[in-house]
């Protein structure tokens, strides 16, 4: 309840009366006092002047401002962000946001939750008008001593009144609308309808707005139910939801914990004693965020979402997802073990898995080895060398320029620009088909392969299967020095398990709104055949080799086909994994955010591992599948269908004359 302010005293008649203090005056003070009023009359005018014009100024702004806002019931409960629920393909539950799970009313919440929230955020809410003068200096007092902006003069109030009618603009007119709405929702409403008002609307993180839903969101419970400790904690998310977010940083969040129960203290509360003991509370946390090993699939959906509501996104919605749930977790617990167990030995911090369907839909996908840590998606965002995880790409266009799976290279040294690469293993071995060139990742045939198709048709290849990231035409090329992300690259291997088509990496399958009614639904957009069948069997021809003998040895999984390549950048900043079968297209990328070097880790090992993982779930209790294009086992099925022109025959096929002289001095 708000407090009353004592009057001056009144007299019987309730008129007031000023205090007494004697009532004789000495000798001509009567002559005196006229000759002052005399005197003074002109400044007088002059200061009732500028009064009545500041009075006139303050009364037209606020009729400006309030005259702009809108029914304040309607404001407060009506205007809201959507609800928006994201589901697996089986209508697993991924996520909730948005939410707003009902207007709770102050006098069913625990009191120490409204007085964590004061004691925290506006320790004189109940004293001031709106705004806090007092509340305004301290805090600039403390800012000046911080040399940093380390408290705020905001009232609950203004808080409210910004979250109900205004932009986060930081300009002064904004601050002018803020604290002459706050002075007016103070006429509006009484205290406890404010501060019940706030705890409905504000954001606690985790995309839930108002108290219950972040009670449900943090603890599975509603908030007429939240603990001591649980209470502060939602206190303490207000100042910055993202930072002291239990699901982000433990450490952070139980320190804020700890601050909110001494505000407690200090404005009289609590007592230090039932301060310690709600210390010792366990929060007991809903297993949410990063432990579902969902958030960012759910992240990549809410960034994604507002392209194909465009206009029509004022109601809840409901979003249709390809995540498989179980993968999902599968693919998040696998690469975190890999990382904790022998990534802490070979210096390798980070990583990241995407798995489609040979359509392009998005099965798993895990940007990182710890949410909580660490946000950052780098399935989706993260441009990495793909070393020689790349070489598909050249030894397509090689194909499709004559050569085949038995086509034989030479393994030799060569010099291209002043650069002369080397392979792994540091030896040559001269005389090599491509097939075996490919599955041991030979750099020098790879070299020698892109100078002579045209390093401009591999880059136009590799654009026609998926990659939209900058490519740059040099001879480094072909060894994976051009930066891609894990998403394309991994959707770019989906036409060698397809038959050759290409494909759109897809999430989103439909959204609905609350009524049901769906208001977008994907529709097939692939890229149509970008590969012929007999190519595509060529590729797979080689592929398998890679894992049933090469590089990729380790990524093998038991009664199935698998195909697949291994990349490994300089110095082994990034290892990479990318393979498939008949059902499954996933990618494995193990390196720092730093670009550090880590401890001889390649693509095949760590990654492929943790690709032999993740495959080894997604397959159990499915049927082992031939891959397109070689039908069985049969080698001959693998080039059915490729022309019979030689390599030398096809050297004259679309390529500019000066492409061909300069390759020919190039000694490729």
């Amino acid at each position: 309840m708000a407090m009353r302010r004592n009057g001056r005293p009144r007299g019987k008649g309730g008129e007031r009366v000023e205090p007494h203090f004697g009532d004789r005056r000495p000798k001509g003070s009567r002559k005196a006092l006229k000759g002052a009023k005399r005197s003074r009359h002109p400044i007088l005018r002059f200061f009732l002047l500028v009064g009545l014009w500041a009075a006139l100024l303050l009364g037209a702004t606020v009729a400006y401002f309030t005259a702009r806002l809108p029914d304040p019931i309607l404001a407060t409960l009506d205007d809201r962000p959507p609800n928006l629920t994201i589901l697996a393909s089986d209508g697993t539950v991924l996520a909730e946001r948005g939410l707003r799970r009902g207007h709770v009313r102050l006098d069913k919440l625990p009191p120490y939750l409204a007085r964590a929230v004061i004691a925290t955020e506006d320790r004189r809410f109940y004293h001031h008008f709106g705004v806090d003068p007092l509340g305004l200096v301290r805090a600039s007092i403390r800012n000046a001593e911080a040399g940093s902006v380390v408290e705020g003069g905001s009232t609950i109030t203004q808080q409210l009144a910004k979250n109900l009618f205004l932009k986060p603009d930081r300009t002064i007119t904004r601050k002018l609308e803020e604290v002459i709405y706050a002075i007016w929702l103070e006429h509006r409403f009484s205290k406890d309808e404010i501060l019940e008002l706030y705890l409905n609307r504000v954001y606690f993180g985790g995309g839930t707005y108002g108290v219950e839903a972040a009670a449900r969101h943090y603890f599975g419970k509603s908030a007429r139910f939240v603990t001591l400790s649980q209470a502060a904690m939602l206190a303490g998310l207000l100042k910055a939801p993202s930072r002291y977010a239990p699901t982000r940083n433990a450490k952070l969040a139980t320190a804020r914990i700890d601050e909110v129960l001494g505000n407690m203290v200090e404005a009289g509360y609590l007592t230090a004693a039932d301060a310690r003991e709600a210390r010792l509370q366990p929060l007991k946390l809903r297993a949410v965020g990063d432990e579902t090993g969902y958030p960012y699939a759910v992240d990549w959906v809410a960034e994604l979402l507002p392209g194909c509501v465009e206009g029509e996104a004022d109601d809840d919605l409901i979003v249709d997802t390809t995540i498989d749930a179980g993968l999902q977790r599968a693919a998040q617990k696998t690469l975190r073990q890999e990382l904790d167990g022998e990534g802490a030995t070979l210096a390798a911090g980070e990583g990241a898995v995407v798995v489609l369907d040979p359509s392009g839909a998005v099965k798993a996908l895990v940007g990182g080895r710890s949410y909580a840590t660490s946000p950052f998606d780098r399935a989706v965002k993260s441009e990495r060398q793909p070393g020689s995880a790349f070489k598909p790409f050249v030894y397509l266009t090689a194909l499709e320029s004559g050569y085949t799976p038995d086509s034989v290279a030479y393994d030799t040294p060569v010099s291209m620009e002043g650069w002369s690469p080397k392979n792994h293993s540091g030896t040559y071995r001269g005389e090599v088909t491509l097939r075996d060139s490919l599955a041991e990742s030979i750099n020098t045939v790879a070299v020698k392969l892109a100078a002579d198709v045209g390093r401009w048709r591999v880059i136009r290849t590799a654009r026609r299967l998926g990659i939209h990231s900058e490519l740059r035409d040099q001879p480094s090329l072909a060894l994976g020095t051009s930066e891609v992300t894990l998403l394309e690259l991994t959707s770019a291997y989906a036409p060698f398990a397809n038959g050759g088509r290409g494909v759109v990496p897809h999430i989103i399958t439909q959204v609905r709104n609350g009524d049901g009614k769906v208001i977008y639904a994907r529709k097939g957009s692939g890229l149509g055949q970008v590969v012929a069948l007999g190519y595509v069997g060529a590729m797979n021809d080689m592929l398998t080799a890679t894992v049933a003998y090469g590089t990729g040895k380790q990524a093998a999984i038991p009664d199935q086909v698998a195909a697949g390549k291994t990349g490994t950048s300089q110095d082994s900043r990034d290892a990479w994994f990318v393979g498939y079968t008949a059902q499954y297209v996933a990618g494995v990328w193990i390196g720092n955010d730093d670009n550090s070097k880590m401890r001889n880790v390649t693509g095949g090992s760590m990654p492929a591992k943790v690709w032999h993982d993740i495959m080894l779930y997604a397959h159990q209790g499915k049927a082992s599948l031939p891959l397109p294009g070689i039908g069985g086992s049969a080698p001959e099925d693998a080039t059915a269908g490729l022309p019979s022109s030689t390599p030398s025959a096809r050297a004259d096929q679309d390529q500019p004359f000066y492409r061909r002289f300069f390759g020919i001095l190039s000694g490729g």
